[in-house]
């Protein structure tokens, strides 16, 4: 129970953070691959998931590989604005395998496995946040949500060290 609850406590308290951004700032600063992404880091918060450059890295390359995707094959069209058997439906759906492939392959090559970034390429490929000042703020995003991680991993590592070297005087 106890994990539970802090588990959904630190999830919510590091995606805050990106919340009263896009709210002050209003672009998306939060966006659905993002919450999957907290919960991760706030489940397993010093495992080898958690590691800052495969967290970055795969949104990093789930952002490119979508927006090139949606370029190539898709340019103009939107997943909101389809309808049934359109040759614009037909593209974005073609764009979206594409950079799911595309994201696949990069994070296995380089070793940035995450999956959430499969969400972000799609996020892009399907042309909801899909220019390059998008991506731009959904790398900015995701490196806010780790910076926010370890610093909140440090100062509470801190803490403990400290609260373990007064028992030690004791």
């Amino acid at each position: 129970m106890r994990r539970r609850v802090g588990t959904s406590l630190y999830t919510g308290l590091i995606f805050s953070v990106l919340g009263v951004i896009a709210w002050g700032s209003g672009q998306p600063f939060i966006f659905p691959s993002l919450g999957p992404t907290a919960f991760v880091l706030a489940f397993n918060r010093q495992s080898d998931r958690t590691q800052s450059y495969r967290v970055i890295g795969s949104h990093l390359i789930g952002g490119l590989a979508g927006l090139s995707a949606w370029v190539v094959v898709a340019t103009g069209a939107s997943i909101t604005a389809t309808s049934p058997l359109s040759v614009d439906g037909f593209r974005l759906a073609a764009s979206a395998t594409t950079s799911v492939m595309l994201t696949s392959w990069a994070m296995t090559a380089t070793d940035t496995v995450h999956p959430p970034a499969c969400a972000t390429t799609l996020i892009v490929s399907l042309g909801l946040l899909s220019t390059p000042l998008r991506v731009s703020i959904i790398v900015g995003s995701v490196i806010t949500l780790v910076l926010f991680h370890t610093i909140v991993l440090r100062i509470s590592g801190q803490f403990i060290n400290d609260s373990h070297s007064l028992d030690d005087e004791s």
